[in-house]
């Protein structure tokens, strides 16, 4: 099987160490863009063929899900017939984007859980290193004042979706500690870097899905040190509260509940079909205008129409199914919390589904991704005790 040898699993493992950590530290987003080509496309595209058996038990054990992201890319597509997007090339190469990016993480997952986490903790670590960069730059070289909203480098560079970019890996961060103790001085500090990010964003949004999603972790880890997270986090919620309470409240809802009724009054006036995939739209609230709807669902209602935005719910339940299926193991509890995460950062923006790789992806395709390399778990063929034995 040429997708198991070491050199091909080398390849796979360079591409999604790039596609966490390059979104920040990449000098532009066509070079990001290019780095994902070479080390994620195309790798996966050479390797599908001899993974076909993977692809077999993905549609034999994941069923649902499987259908329902066909399903749903099955819609992209056909709205391509209504869409009033410029290139219509364009929006079907995203489409396929989208399906190669999913087809990597089962191929990817060969190389066993613990690597696959291995990866993501480096990739947090990454995150944690243009965290870092971000604030020398902003406050340091720059000069800004403390209380202005950190601006990151890269794709990181917008204060909401850069945070929730941050606040995932400092999920995953969290219910994957290393065991190793020089790394865990390296994970401590990572965290710490990740930490302030979020906190000088000043992003609510990704503030408060964070603090969540640490709360609700008892709920599926059961144990000491999940329940001590917790506290903590309730703590320095507060304590930031008591701190900067005037600064919090400033903003007020940012217009989130006018942008959300605009954006329904214009899926009433398409409700079926929406726009269509690519389409350009604006939306009109309190005498202003915004570039999107802030909300994941009512933009792939307004884009897809209603079947869209219902298939987009059942490929994300779905993926909470497999998930929560494997919620006794560590790569499980990690995922459920990600998984949590994501959806409560989908509620006030992210509205992105079918773009290029960026940083929504972080919350929409990358927890569904994730949940596609369980079939490693539930398979039953050659390697998958060994794989399975290793989460």
């Amino acid at each position: 099987m040429m997708y198991a040898k070491r050199w091909a699993q080398t390849w796979l493992a360079i591409g999604f160490v790039w596609f966490l950590v390059a979104i920040a530290l990449a000098p532009s987003n066509k070079l990001y863009q290019q780095g994902l080509v070479l080390f994620l496309w195309v790798p996966t595209l050479i390797l599908a063929w001899s993974a076909r058996t993977v692809v077999a038990d993905i549609w034999n054990t994941q069923r649902a899900l499987s259908v329902a992201i066909l399903l749903l890319l099955a819609w992209s597509v056909m709205s391509l017939s209504w869409t009033g997007a410029d290139d219509l090339g364009r929006e079907l190469k995203r489409v396929l984007y989208i399906a190669t990016f999913l087809l990597f993480f089962p191929i990817l997952a060969s190389i066993g859980f613990s690597r696959l986490i291995q990866l993501l903790q480096w990739g947090a670590v990454g995150l944690g290193a243009a965290a870092l960069l971000s604030i020398v730059q902003f406050y340091g070289v720059q000069g800004n004042s403390w209380t202005t909203r950190l601006y990151g480098i890269g794709q990181i560079s917008h204060p909401i979706l850069g945070a929730y970019v941050i606040a995932a890996a400092i999920v995953w961060m969290l219910h994957w500690q290393p065991q190793q103790r020089w790394f865990q001085a390296v994970w401590a500090v990572s965290l710490l870097c990740l930490g302030a990010f979020i906190v000088l964003c000043q992003s609510r949004g990704a503030a408060l899905g964070l603090l969540i999603s640490i709360v609700a972790m008892p709920l599926w880890c059961r144990d000491r040190r999940s329940c001590w997270f917790a506290a903590a986090a309730i703590a320095m919620a507060a304590l930031a509260f008591w701190m900067v309470h005037s600064l919090i409240m400033l903003r007020g809802t940012s217009y989130r509940p006018e942008i959300f009724q605009a954006s329904l009054q214009m899926i009433a006036e398409h409700p079926w079909t929406g726009l269509g995939i690519g389409s350009f739209y604006r939306v009109t609230a309190v005498g202003q205008v915004f570039e999107h709807t802030h909300n994941m669902f009512t933009h792939i209602a307004l884009e897809l129409g209603i079947p869209g935005m219902l298939l987009w719910i059942g490929v994300w339940l779905c993926a909470l199914r497999e998930i929560w299926r494997a919620r006794a193991t560590h790569y499980g509890k990690g995922l459920m919390g990600l998984w949590l995460f994501a959806t409560l950062a989908m509620q006030f923006d992210a509205a992105s589904l079918t773009a290029t790789p960026r940083a929504e992806w972080f919350i929409s395709w990358l927890p569904v991704g994730l949940a596609l390399t369980l079939v490693w778990m539930h398979a039953r063929r050659p390697g998958c005790d060994k794989i399975s034995g290793s989460i």
